[in-house]
């Protein structure tokens, strides 16, 4: 048995103390923003809200969870990233394990188009005109369709069929009466699992944080995902206390503890927001990490 020297522990520790001071360094924000959520307004903008809750009170999840457009943007959200991903997959590694063969026809010129999209594209204007005339707008095929493959995911995907998957043991099941479908789907998919996972993982955060194509290509309330819901309950709120605060006079006539409550509704609602968003895939994460850091290694650097 090898003993560790001097200069080895020490690294060790080193290495402890720095890993760490990272580690709180990308926690601690996480953990502010779940304490804040809870806290009064005057105790965080006083800076008294460090390591523990300050007045403690759920009145902004209250409020935000009140709204039936938060219940219905869930729904939405959730069927979006479930048809959005199960596309996702179905589509990426059928066409990763199609292009990962050297005798696919025109497999080159595939892949020379497929990265040729990795830098070029249409722009905004020319999709969201291709989305109008196919009759996706104000539907959720908006949101699922024009993303439908990643090049660059596809690409991860090929590399691992390439690099990780014996050819032999494909060639073996071929001999035995399988055809190319039956071998993707009782061979290689099966041994894909910690990329499909990982694959899973990105689609699936994607389509949750979906925003900017609901901005632009929904106008239907009830459509709107849950992102675009907590938006505009950020939005509805800011406005709020701006107008209250730009005719201070008015409301302190009126009453102090009316534009308190306006600006403490306001500010910490914005932290409970993050919650409800962030809560779900914060809860899926921790499954899906081994698969996550297995997957990403195999993928790209054997590529």
């Amino acid at each position: 048995m090898i003993q560790d020297t001097k200069a080895d522990r020490i690294f060790g520790i080193v290495n402890g103390v720095i890993l760490t001071l990272l580690t709180l360094l990308i926690a601690y924000p996480l953990y502010f923003v779940v304490i804040a959520s809870v806290s009064d307004y005057i105790a965080i903008n006083s800076g008294r809200v460090v390591l523990w809750p300050v007045g403690l009170n759920f009145d902004s999840y209250q409020y935000v969870l009140e709204y039936n457009a938060i219940w219905n943007g869930y729904g939405n959200t959730i069927i979006i990233t479930l048809l959005g991903t199960s596309l996702n997959l179905a589509l990426t590694f059928t066409g990763a394990y199609a292009l990962s063969k050297s005798r696919l026809p025109g497999m080159r010129q595939c892949m020379l188009l497929i990265t040729f999209t990795m830098f070029f594209s249409g722009g905004l204007i020319p999709t969201y005109i291709m989305v109008s005339n196919m009759g996706m707008r104000n539907t959720i095929w908006a949101m699922i369709l024009p993303g439908a493959v990643s090049a660059y995911n596809l690409i991860l995907v090929r590399n691992y069929y390439q690099k990780n998957i014996p050819a032999e043991l494909l060639q073996a099941a071929m001999i035995d009466g399988c055809d190319d479908i039956r071998v993707f789907l009782s061979i290689a998919l099966p041994l894909s699992a910690p990329m499909l996972a990982t694959m899973a993982l990105f689609y699936g955060v994607g389509h949750w944080n979906q925003f900017f194509e609901a901005l632009i290509y929904l106008s239907d309330r009830k459509m709107y995902p849950l992102q675009q819901v907590l938006r505009e309950i950020l939005l509805i709120n800011s406005e709020g206390t701006l107008n209250m605060a730009g005719n201070t006079s008015t409301a302190m006539a009126e009453g102090s503890e009316a534009l308190a409550e306006i600006i403490n509704r306001a500010e910490t609602m914005k932290y409970a927001v993050i919650i409800v968003a962030s809560l779900p895939v914060l809860c899926v994460y921790p499954f899906l990490q081994r698969y996550f850091m297995k997957g990403m290694l195999v993928g790209s650097i054997k590529g």
